[in-house]
């Protein structure tokens, strides 16, 4: 196990070597010149080539990569070019909003597509299974923002359950009073795709041998799909967990727009449209260094799922 830990993490460098300089070039030659961004149309070119200087954006390529590398090494990003924030501290202060509402929504979404997905995979072919997946094929087909002014009217409008925006500093009270709808209109959303997935799961699970020896052994309904069919399934499970984790990251980004949450994802909205490449670098290597972590993580979950799972 710890031999392949470090393997692992010695494959990780490289890896991130090349995440780093695919983000540093496309902002370098493919972003645009954030001087002229931020100097406005009207702006002079003495005007222009005063902020590409102070920005050092004048300097060789090679000078800026280091920079950068420093940056990602030192964990220090240096200041806003729009705001004048530095940078960690823009992150620490935006980053527990947006776990206020992501973590409740990816822990619901487990939680409560697995014994659903499981529950419609033991009636397969059955009107419930099939009303079930006409429901989720619907559903999916359904845009994230009709689910949002859907919530928004009933919840909020109609019945008054949860206010439509607002912020505190209080943690708890943002998790009871402002972060419910958001999370409810996400695993609204998500319910429908997971279940889909998570039923194919153990449809698969259930058609092998191992389960009709199982049945035939003696052992009850409950027991062959607890003990046997979801723990077997797990893999597949915790695969897709892996990839599901920074994609409720980014699509949160959207909840916290439409639901005025002052997050990152809202901030990192305002920095693309600012020309902010710190703060959009920043988050693109976070990003990276956090898929890659849950990915060797979940690597690891492996082996405490299957026994049978060999870490090589």
């Amino acid at each position: 196990m710890a031999a392949y830990l470090i393997r692992r993490l010695w494959q990780m460098i490289p890896t991130l070597v090349g995440v780093v300089l695919l983000v540093f070039f496309l902002f370098k030659y493919f972003g645009g010149d954030p001087a002229v961004a931020l100097a406005g149309l009207n702006a002079s070119p003495e005007t222009i080539q005063s902020i590409r200087e102070q920005l050092g954006l004048n300097k060789p390529v090679w000078a800026q990569l280091w920079i950068f590398v420093k940056q990602i090494v030192s964990f220090d990003w240096g200041k806003s070019w729009a705001t004048q924030e530095p940078v960690g501290h823009l992150f620490a202060t935006r980053l527990p909003a947006t776990l206020t509402i992501t973590l409740p929504i990816l822990f619901l979404e487990v939680l409560l597509a697995v014994p659903f997905a499981l529950a419609v995979a033991t009636v397969r072919g059955s009107l419930t299974d099939r009303a079930v997946m006409i429901c989720s094929t619907v559903a999916v087909s359904v845009s994230l923002l009709v689910y949002v002014i859907l919530a928004q009217y009933v919840f909020a409008f109609r019945l008054g359950w949860f206010p439509v925006q607002g912020w505190t500093g209080n943690h708890w009270t943002n998790l009871t009073t402002y972060a419910p709808l958001p999370v409810l209109v996400a695993v609204m959303v998500s319910m429908a795709p997971q279940i889909r997935l998570y039923r194919s799961f153990f449809l698969d699970e259930i058609g092998h041998d191992y389960v009709r020896t199982a049945r035939a052994k003696g052992m009850t309904e409950g027991v062959v799909l607890l003990r046997h069919v979801l723990r077997n399934a797990m893999i597949p499970i915790l695969t897709n967990v892996s990839v599901l984790l920074p994609g409720v990251l980014v699509g949160s980004f959207l909840l916290e727009v439409f639901f005025s949450i002052p997050g990152l994802g809202r901030e990192l909205l305002l920095a693309v449209n600012r020309s902010d490449y710190p703060v959009i670098q920043a988050f693109a290597i976070y990003l990276a260094m956090l898929t890659m972590t849950v990915n060797l993580v979940v690597d690891m979950l492996y082996k405490l799922a299957d026994p049978r799972v060999v870490l090589k």
